[in-house]
């Protein structure tokens, strides 16, 4: 049985968030249907108040994600937390690449941070934290 999954993860800021890893992992933000956003506020089912408008678009305030344009890999859903994150991730993102140092670069060009290498036994890399400092390796 294949089982679908997306990795959900905290955020104080989810878009910007969400525009980080989706550059940082060549994915799309997913587009806001504004009309079913309209829509549940004209209903009642949510407030002018849950909607941000982001570059232009209608967008839920408390989400945000983004998706591998070919299907393959997870959907990241950020979701929105009123506090910043504190202490060491539970879960953390491996990113391979073959070329780690230029990878690195990349990545810091785009916001993230080098924290430090790490090895075992033959394995090397180096963690980084995102924007809101969460961890997560490249190897």
């Amino acid at each position: 049985m294949s089982q679908q999954f997306q990795v959900a993860i905290d955020a104080t800021d989810p878009h910007e968030l969400c525009e980080f890893w989706a550059a940082a992992l060549a994915y799309q933000v997913e587009p806001s249907d504004a009309e079913f956003i309209r829509a549940m506020v004209a209903q009642g089912h949510a407030q002018e108040s849950d909607t941000i408008v982001v570059r232009g678009e209608l967008r839920w305030a408390s989400g945000a994600a983004c998706v591998d344009p070919e299907g393959v890999q997870p959907r990241l859903y950020f979701q929105q937390v009123p506090e910043p994150k504190a202490g060491k991730n539970r879960v953390h993102l491996d990113l391979r690449s073959a070329d780690r140092d230029h990878e690195v670069a990349r990545l810091e060009a785009l916001g993230a941070r080098r924290l430090y290498e790490g090895s075992q036994g033959p394995h090397t890399w180096v963690t980084m934290a995102d924007p809101e400092g969460n961890e997560f390796c490249v190897s």
